[in-house]
């Protein structure tokens, strides 16, 4: 694929297909926000789960972007437990840096532990009631916290055992219904971990234990599908990578519903082309009455637009989608109730 023209976003309408009460954040691609059922519930509890290099932060960041033109008021809170996180290619990627809350230090502040999160999270769900404004709170990633009881052990001690879960039941238990009346969408990203000695069914598993499996709404998997690579002038070079994403867990829409998408580095999720992509594969293309009607001959058109015109070509693009999955979700939709 070739690169697209990036373009200033402005808020999406995102409710798709969810109950009206029911408000999204749009994920920045409108592909995946079908698949989640709209983009990702507010108030609610949310997992993205994926092995390295998946777009697990990249999500979380065009989150934020997205969140931030959305609620002008709102505040963002992004924990980030890794100390890997590059603000600068973050801004590159749409994050509105002047918005976000990285903690009591900015982007060094460390976050170590569960009870950090636990203490903080409460501290900022208050602060948002108080100030009756919505907040996010993107937690990156859980697998980088430990416990205050581990890190108080010596090496070689027993480790972490069933503390994380613990704590996380705790948390939830706690915490969700005031994340539900603040207005406060929580974000836990995860990593994959390998079941040892497992030969069929699921293979991979995320750390935390089951609270995160009951309290959150939508849990959306990940996986590396291949690298995209573009020669310039005789030179190649990887300029992106190909991802599958399913949501094993939807509350707010039908589940285990899955797509693809591009994610272009310095850009991101290239929403116009997964667009594309899934409207071809339904058949529905030829709606758009598009010149040339392939899809790759026609992106290497849209490249040349201006960005008033790409930006016209997007919106026209997310209603055909958005129309057309509710299309085919209405072919797979019960014909009758069981009761009344």
């Amino acid at each position: 694929m070739v690169a697209r023209r990036r373009l200033q976003e402005e808020p999406a309408q995102n409710l798709y297909f969810n109950d009206a009460q029911v408000r999204c954040i749009t994920t920045g691609c409108s592909v995946l926000d079908c698949v989640l059922g709209s983009g990702w519930a507010r108030g609610r509890v949310s997992n993205i789960v994926g092995d390295k290099s998946v777009g697990k932060s990249l999500l979380a960041i065009e989150a934020c972007a997205n969140f931030a033109q959305e609620e002008p008021r709102g505040l963002i809170f992004y924990r980030e437990a890794e100390a890997a996180f590059d603000v600068p290619y973050a801004e590159n990627l749409g994050l509105p840096a002047q918005r976000i809350d990285f903690g009591p230090e900015g982007i060094g502040t460390s976050w170590d532990t569960i009870e950090d999160i636990f203490e903080d999270l409460h501290e900022k769900i208050a602060l948002c009631k108080s100030r009756g404004v919505p907040g996010l709170y993107i937690i990156d990633s859980l697998d980088a916290l430990s416990s205050r009881a581990e890190l108080e052990r010596k090496p070689g001690e027993a480790t972490f055992g069933l503390e994380k879960q613990k704590m996380l039941g705790k948390l939830f238990r706690q915490l969700i219904r005031a994340m539900r009346s603040a207005d406060m969408s929580v974000t836990f990203i995860s990593q994959i971990r390998d079941k040892i000695g497992v030969t069929f069914g699921e293979k991979h598993m995320r750390s935390g234990g089951k609270a995160l499996d009951f309290y959150a709404v939508q849990i959306l998997w990940l996986s590396h599908l291949g690298i995209i690579h573009q020669t310039v002038k005789g030179v190649k070079r990887a300029t992106g990578v190909r991802i599958k994403a399913k949501c094993k867990k939807n509350k707010i829409a039908a589940p285990f519903r899955e797509c693809e998408f591009e994610i272009q580095f310095g850009f991101g999720v290239d929403d116009v082309g997964a667009g594309l992509e899934w409207l071809e594969e339904v058949g529905a293309l030829k709606r758009l009455n598009l010149v040339p009607a392939k899809v790759d001959e026609y992106l290497k058109a849209a490249a040349k637009s201006t960005p008033e015109q790409f930006k016209e070509l997007r919106h026209k693009i997310r209603d055909a989608v958005v129309a057309e999955w509710a299309l085919v979700e209405s072919r797979f939709a019960p014909t009758r109730k069981k009761y009344g």
